[in-house]
Formats: structure tokens, C-alpha cells, sequence
């Protein structure tokens, strides 16, 4: 009952923020993308991300017969669908809170499975008690409820990696037919939350290639052994064709595939061409041709890389340590020591006491994290999300651990450091309300949050709503502004002016400049103008470097610097 409150509570307070907050600057794309995936059965709209996150998102709007402009045929790229876009919420614009409210309550929904799968998972392997643990660390955490309660990625794929894990946990206790069709279909499932879990695919095929070898000791001959692993290699086709409706669009040229490659290799045109684009077509045969795009398209997002800031620092290709240090910065200092002090003992006991299920845990843990180091995108700490769930049990199957002591001092030594963590983490939890998108802790309290870390760690697009109503409240209907998310401030009845212009050229006056907090960091501010004049990198970076002496009027969400100019 106690879990079940808490995620009630869980989900009342992600409730109450998206019925107050702006949808981001991602879901203005990634919502009405997942109208046309239903209603058309269009897979284009932004194809580099797959579509389960997008499809639970529009599913409201279509029962709520949202209007839509039709879809051009021949169209294809990312920049052709922001126009359509566009013309969506405009049409939509008279119920424009309505819309946004609905679209999200899915992934709402889908964060409080997530907490149910860690309830579930944990008490079967550590407990009841350790399961409390785990959820009220998942219940509290702010960077789950800020991210919980968004259309994106970042929650499903952290559902879809834990389900996983489990699935295939089970399914090497104990092999057979089933459950390798479940791992199998499990890792389908992951790789259409997100990107990024196709890299599930190589454990997956050591895991059958281990089976394989040890299949005697198992029990099982070598040819069962491969009818299983068979049998998980086609759940996860169907599985992965089934989040596309079995909709095959038109396939990707070779030569589109090749020069977004992250190999830079010339294949020539002999064999080994002819080779390569045989297999790429057998790709879009076996998958749909958005799927193999969108891999590919995020394949060539890794090998250009995205600007990001962190510790003052600047990046076109991110750094190794990008996400254990933002990891530090955004998570609450007592969440912070029971994920260390849960890594410690889990590696402890794994050691001493031989605790094989603790893998479970560790493994995907260690090999995500691992996997991030590698990372050229560094863009947000949602993006390690996926490992949370592991560190939260952890930490939960160590307290319950620490509260069977059978000494009666070392429990309630165990006891007070339990109940100091949790109040002190309901205590963060409050005070980011309902603010938690750019949440960090005490230890980035020596700067402004956006010389730390930038882009959706600071900054997404949410507050554009708080900003139009402060402004229209004082008779404003035109804002100077460079920030996520601009293109709602419109529909909110405020006229943006934009005050990105060229050096030396003259900015149009308003009474308030709007600058979001990545932008006064400076790694989102582009480095070319409209006519084509660039800037160079210490340019660009330090564009609005005289906003970050200006002391603003009022700050929305940590993530809108609202200026006053004049009287």
C-alpha cells in the first residue's frame, strides 16, 4: 500500500505540472509526428526517433479529433515537417492547453509502470522492503519527475532496458522456447523506445552464443539452443514491426545511407558496393525503411556530434565524463550516496557471498554507463535515465540488507541513515516543485545552473507558458527574446522579436528581452545568421555575454531569464 501511495502521489504531482507547464521544444515535433503515425499511417515525421513514446502521445488527440493539415507525399527530411507542424498547433490553437495536457498523461502513465515494474522486480528478487525502498527513491528523484511526465524517449527506453534485463535474467535461469521469444520480443520493444537500445542487440547475440556453447551443461542440445535463440531473433523482427503497424514506406537510397555513415570509407562501385547496398536493402526489407533511417540518421547525429556546454566548457563532440558528472550535479546528495554506497555493496557482496542475481543489476548498470562514455551527445542527463531504476533497487536491496543487521546499534545506525536520506530527499523533491527540469544540487551552488550544464538540463521550452501569461498580465504582447521553445510564445498570444541578429547591426526595442538559460550558456546559439554571416566559436558562445551581468526582472522555471530594458 505504501508503494501504491507513493506512486499515486507520484503521479498527482506530474499531473498538476503538465496542467501548469508548456510542452518542449521536442514534444512541439515528436506530438504531432505521432498524429500522423496513427491517422496516416506515416512513419516520416521525424523518423529519427521511433515511435512508441510519439504514438501513446497522440492516441488522446485523435479521440479528442484533433484537426491536422494533410501530409505531403514526397517529403522526407526532419526540416520539411516543421512547417506542417506548425500549421498543427495553429489549427489546434483554441484548445491548445487541452491538447498539450492530454498528450502527456501517457507518459505519465508510462512512468508509473516503470515504478511498477521496480516494485515488482525488486520484491521478487530482495523483498518487500527493499522494493519500498526502491520506489520511494524513484517516486522522489527529480530528474524522473521532470522527465516523467514529457513525451520523449528518455522514460520509455528506461522501462524497455529494465524489461529487458529481467526478461533475459530469467530466460538464462532457466532456457526455453518462450522465454527466449520474450527476451527476444523484449529487445524489439527496446530498440522501438529508442535508438540507442539497438545496441542491445550484440548482448543479446552473446548471450544465445555463451547459451550455445554451454548447452550441455544446460540440458539442451546445440540445435535447441539455436531454435531459441531463432525463436528471440524473430519475436524481436515482429516486435519491432509491430510499433510501425506493419507499414513498410518507401525504402532509403544506398547513396543517402552512405553519406551519413559514421565509417568514412569509399566502397567504390564494384563488389563491395554492390555487396552493401544488397544488405541495406535486405535491412528495409526485414524492417521497416523509417526504422533503418532513423538508426542510421542517429548514427550520423553521433558522428557530427551536437554543441554542448558543461562546467564552462564548450563541445561539438562531448566529453567521456559528461554523464557521471551531470549525474552528480542533477541528482539529490542523499540519492547520490545510496547509489555509490549500493554500487560498493553490490560489488562487495557479489564478491563474498557469490549473490549472482546482483548481475542483474550491475551488469546493465556498468555496460550503459559504459556505453554513455562513448557518447557524442551531450544534451541532457535524461539520457542516462535508463540506468536509474538499477541504481534506485540497488540502493534499496543495500538498506534492507543494512536493517537485518543482528547487531541492535548497527540497525539503528542503518535505521537513522534511511531516514535522513528520505526526508532529506522529500525535502529536494519540495523545493524543486515544480520546477524539477532544472533541478541540481548543493554542490552546484557556486554559479548560475547554466554555466554547469546546458541544453534540457537548464532549458526545454516548459516555462514559454508562465513567460506569456507575466507578460500579458502587464500588457505586453511583443518580448525581444532567443530561447527554447518560441515558437508557443504565439499561440500565447506574444509576439517574439528576435534579438539574434549580426554584430554591429541594430536590435529592435522591446521593453523585455526573454533569454533561456542555454542560451546565456551559449552552446545552443548557432553560429550562422540568416544572410549567412558566421560566427566564430568564442563569438557564438559569448554572444549574450551582457545578459549574464544583468540582474533579470524575474526567472521562470530556473529556465527563462525574463529582462526588463526600459520603463
Amino acid at each position: 500500500m505504501l508503494c501504491f501511495a507513493l506512486l499515486a502521489l507520484m503521479a498527482a504531482q506530474m499531473l498538476f505540472v503538465i496542467r501548469q507547464k508548456s510542452i518542449t521544444v521536442d514534444e512541439w515535433v515528436l506530438i504531432p509526428a505521432g498524429f500522423y503515425h496513427l491517422t496516416e499511417g506515416d512513419f516520416r515525421p521525424v523518423n529519427e526517433h521511433p515511435p512508441v513514446a510519439k504514438v501513446v502521445a497522440a492516441a488522446p488527440l485523435v479521440l479528442l479529433g484533433a484537426a491536422a493539415p494533410p501530409i505531403e507525399k514526397g517529403a522526407h527530411d526532419y526540416e520539411d515537417f516543421l512547417g506542417l507542424f506548425e500549421q498543427f498547433w495553429r489549427m489546434n490553437a483554441g484548445r491548445l492547453d487541452q491538447l498539450c495536457f492530454w498528450a502527456r498523461v501517457p507518459a505519465v502513465a508510462l512512468t508509473l509502470f516503470l515504478g511498477a515494474l521496480v516494485f515488482v522486480f525488486t520484491r521478487r528478487h530482495w523483498g518487500a522492503r527493499a522494493a519500498l525502498f526502491a520506489v520511494a527513491l524513484y517516486a522522489l528523484e527529480p530528474t524522473v519527475l521532470a522527465h516523467g511526465r514529457v513525451v520523449q524517449t528518455d522514460v520509455p527506453s528506461a522501462l524497455a532496458l529494465l524489461l529487458f534485463s529481467f526478461t533475459l535474467y530469467e530466460y538464462l535461469k532457466s532456457p526455453d522456447v518462450k522465454r527466449a521469444a520474450y527476451v527476444g520480443a523484449a529487445a524489439g520493444f527496446a530498440m522501438v523506445t529508442k535508438f540507442s537500445m539497438v545496441a542491445l542487440l550484440p548482448s543479446l547475440c552473446a548471450s544465445f552464443v555463451v547459451l550455445w556453447g554451454l548447452a550441455p551443461r544446460k540440458g539442451l542440445s546445440r540445435a535447441g539452443a539455436a531454435w531459441q535463440a531463432a525463436a528471440a531473433l524473430a519475436a524481436a523482427v515482429l516486435a519491432v514491426n509491430a510499433a510501425y503497424l506493419f507499414r513498410h514506406g518507401p525504402p532509403e537510397s544506398f547513396e543517402d545511407a552512405l553519406a551519413r555513415s559514421v565509417v568514412t570509407f569509399d566502397p567504390g562501385q564494384g563488389t563491395l558496393r554492390a555487396a552493401l547496398e544488397a544488405g541495406y536493402r535486405l535491412l528495409q526489407t526485414v524492417f521497416p525503411p523509417d526504422f533503418v533511417s532513423g538508426v542510421g540518421w542517429q548514427l550520423g547525429h553521433a558522428k557530427v556530434g551536437h554543441p554542448a556546454g558543461l562546467l564552462g566548457g564548450y563541445s561539438q563532440h562531448g566529453w567521456w565524463y559528461y554523464f557521471p558528472v551531470a549525474f552528480a550535479l542533477k541528482t539529490p546528495l542523499p540519492v547520490l550516496l545510496l547509489t555509490l554506497a549500493g554500487l560498493v555493496w553490490g560489488l562487495m557482496r557479489l564478491r563474498r557471498a557469490r549473490e549472482g542475481r546482483l548481475l542483474v543489476l550491475l551488469v546493465p548498470a556498468a555496460l550503459f554507463t559504459l556505453l554513455l562514455t562513448f557518447s557524442t551527445i551531450n544534451i541532457g542527463v535524461r539520457y542516462y535515465l535508463p540506468a536509474y531504476p538499477f541504481f534506485f533497487m540497488l540502493a534499496g536491496a543495500m538498506l534492507d540488507d543494512l536493517l537485518r543487521q543482528t547487531e541492535a546499534r548497527r540497525r539503528v545506525l542503518a535505521l537513522a541513515f534511511a531516514a535522513l536520506s528520505f526526508v532529506w530527499l522529500a525535502a529536494e523533491a519540495v523545493r524543486a516543485y515544480p520546477d524539477h527540469m532544472t533541478y541540481m544540487n548543493q554542490l552546484a551552488s557556486g554559479a548560475p545552473h547554466w554555466w554547469y550544464l546546458s541544453d534540457s538540463n537548464v532549458e526545454w521550452g516548459d516555462d514559454v507558458r508562465d513567460l506569456a501569461l507575466y507578460l500579458r498580465g502587464r500588457g505586453e504582447a511583443r518580448v525581444g527574446g532567443a530561447l527554447l521553445g518560441w515558437q508557443l510564445l504565439e499561440l500565447y498570444g506574444v509576439e517574439q522579436v528576435t534579438v539574434f541578429v549580426p554584430p554591429g547591426e541594430p536590435v529592435e526595442e522591446t521593453r523585455y528581452v526573454a533569454l533561456g538559460a542555454s542560451l546565456l550558456n551559449g552552446s545552443t546559439v548557432p553560429s550562422e545568421f540568416q544572410p549567412g554571416r558566421e560566427l566564430n566559436e568564442y563569438e557564438r558562445v559569448n554572444y549574450f555575454d551582457e545578459y549574464r551581468r544583468r540582474t533579470p526582472e524575474k526567472i521562470f522555471g530556473g529556465s527563462i531569464y525574463l529582462y526588463r530594458m526600459r520603463e
